[in-house]
């Protein structure tokens, strides 16, 4: 391999890593916020508008979020929120995410549309992330080997 070309895979593997790992981490991060200071409901999944809604392995919530008592929101009635919960990446959407369903879930009070399900509903979510964060290392692993190759020659 050149020296040009293996430096410039070594760059990119590693800048693709480091994003990918900076990515879990603030997704990571996140969610477990919303989990632990956000607000608990019940939502019901929808029905998807479209047909390529469908092929989207997270399910579109309707819930009504509630206006936080002081903050930002305050003086407003509850509102109507139809979002997307963040983190769920499974190839198939599973049956219990079927129309109809309700889900327990906790959204963010000052962005309702900022959602995350409930601990109990999230299945193997920790190897979906360690499956991602270990993609990271692997790619930052390799293209920081390709650049000590590309340093010692």
């Amino acid at each position: 391999m050149e020296t040009t070309t293996a430096t410039v895979g070594g760059i990119v593997l590693a800048l693709f890593g480091s994003a990918l790992l900076l990515w879990c981490a603030a997704e990571v991060r996140l969610r477990h916020l919303v989990r632990r200071r956000g607000v608990p409901a019940v939502a019901t999944v929808v029905v998807e508008a479209h047909a390529h809604g469908e092929l989207d392995s997270a399910p579109l919530l309707s819930f009504s979020a509630m206006a936080s008592v002081g903050g930002p929101g305050a003086g407003r009635c509850a509102e109507a929120v139809l979002t997307r919960p963040r983190g769920h990446t499974p190839l198939r959407r599973p049956v219990r995410f079927s129309p109809g369903t309700a889900v327990r879930i906790s959204y963010d009070p000052r962005r309702p549309s900022r959602v995350v399900l409930a601990a109990a509903e999230t299945g193997r979510v920790a190897l979906t992330d360690l499956l991602w964060s270990s993609l990271g290392v692997g790619s930052l692993a390799a293209g920081a080997c390709l650049l000590a190759v590309v340093g010692t020659v």
